[in-house]
């Protein structure tokens, strides 16, 4: 039984490594470039419901972004895939690009 409890515990702390990085890829939101304000590093989005903020249902709404050099990656129109949360400042944009 010794044998078998070493091998089953290597493979439990492995999952639990990896469960987190597995969860972080789960909160990409595909959403639309409404507005850019590039002078206040803002983005208007219409986007699906965002689970990891608790927002059930889409909607339209202004996010800030930690880098003002994202907004250079899209424009309005552009269909992305966007992952936000809520910090210090309000709800930010930490990655953002065009949808495949």
């Amino acid at each position: 039984m010794k044998k078998f409890a070493h091998p089953l515990a290597a493979a439990t702390f492995t999952l639990m490594l990896l469960a987190p990085a597995a969860y972080a890829q789960g909160n990409a939101v595909q959403g639309e470039v409404k507005k850019i304000d590039e002078g206040a590093r803002k983005v208007t989005l219409k986007h699906g419901p965002i689970k990891n903020l608790g927002m059930d249902q889409g909607m339209t709404m202004v996010f800030r972004v930690n880098d003002p050099a994202m907004l250079k990656q899209v424009q309005v129109g552009d269909k992305v895939e966007f992952e936000a949360e809520n910090g210090a400042s309000g709800y930010t944009v930490t990655k953002i690009h065009k949808a495949k």
